[in-house]
């Protein structure tokens, strides 16, 4: 269909594709529509590397989106289950190449649990795959970017605002003891006060668990230099231990008026315990993560 703005905000709705090869190139794209309070609808194009960041603005009329299957097009790239395929000239950024995927690994049932149904919800959460295989190139400015035996990962954020604090952190690695992980631990809103909740998932041995507050998970712990969770006698830590931060643009009300820092390539060490079974311990120098707070009002 044709996102028009038919639609009422604020709102928005922005999908992240991530992309790595085992030679340490990544690169990551977010294509996203805002509508805001005045039912004004904008589209936006992000493109995240190791070193650099850019802000790509289209028209509306530029904008199509389908869910079913999925399928977004912005300007001439297009985004999909199958693959991308992306043409890119504007200012300092020429990027260009088709990507096809694997199949996707998709979750067993929706990562925001119960949560989904709240009405209201600041912003939701939706993991599309956590890890599908990758073939094809990519010309970024020149450089010659193969994805071809690389891994890919797709999520999505839809709401009005992002959490006014939060943490998220993402890897996924191949090889003998191939992984996912995707961890969000954020302060949520409600008509009175809020509380902190957190959703994750983590792929390993050919099993997922997951964490959540709607499961009981409590969070021990979570900073800037990361978070401990804890959900009986499963045990994650995520610690920080690089970052290579880039600017992005976040959402308020619909309208993408707030700089956030987002490290496409962060050095972070997993520990995920059972009890005093270590079920593994990853140091990812490709994770992604990302941190921020707005001022405290006082």
């Amino acid at each position: 269909m044709n996102f028009g703005t038919s639609g009422t905000g604020p709102y928005f709705e922005g999908w992240y594709w991530k992309h790595q090869n085992p030679r340490g190139q990544v690169l990551a794209l977010i294509p996203a529509f805002h509508i805001d309070g005045g039912g004004r609808c904008t589209t936006s194009l992000q493109v995240v590397s190791k070193d650099q960041s850019w802000w790509l603005e289209y028209s509306e009329a530029q904008l199509q989106v389908s869910r079913q299957p999925l399928h977004i097009q912005v300007g001439q790239s297009s985004f999909g289950r199958q693959g991308i395929t992306l043409h890119i000239r504007q200012g300092d950024l020429s990027l260009q190449g088709t990507l096809r995927y694997g199949p996707f690994t998709v979750l067993r049932s929706d990562i925001m649990g119960p949560f989904r149904f709240f009405a209201g919800m600041q912003c939701s959460h939706g993991v599309i795959s956590m890890g599908h295989s990758l073939e094809g190139v990519l010309e970024l400015n020149g450089e010659h970017l193969d994805f071809t035996d690389g891994i890919g990962y797709v999520e999505t954020d839809r709401g009005c605002s992002f959490p006014s604090e939060y943490l998220w952190t993402q890897c996924l690695w191949d090889g003998p003891e191939r992984g996912s992980l995707m961890l969000a631990v954020a302060a949520i809103p409600l008509p009175v006060g809020h509380f902190t909740g957190c959703i994750c998932s983590v792929f390993t041995r050919d099993r997922e668990y997951r964490l959540a507050t709607y499961r009981g998970a409590k969070i021990e712990v979570w900073s800037k230099s990361g978070a401990v969770i804890r959900q009986g006698k499963y045990r994650l830590e995520a610690e920080l231990l690089h970052e290579r931060r880039q600017a992005l643009r976040a959402p308020v009300e619909g309208r993408m008026e707030r700089t956030i820092h987002e490290s496409l390539c962060a050095e972070v060490r997993y520990r995920f315990w059972h009890g005093t079974d270590l079920l593994f311990q990853h140091t990812d120098p490709n994770a992604s993560f990302e941190y921020s707070a707005l001022p405290k009002r006082l």
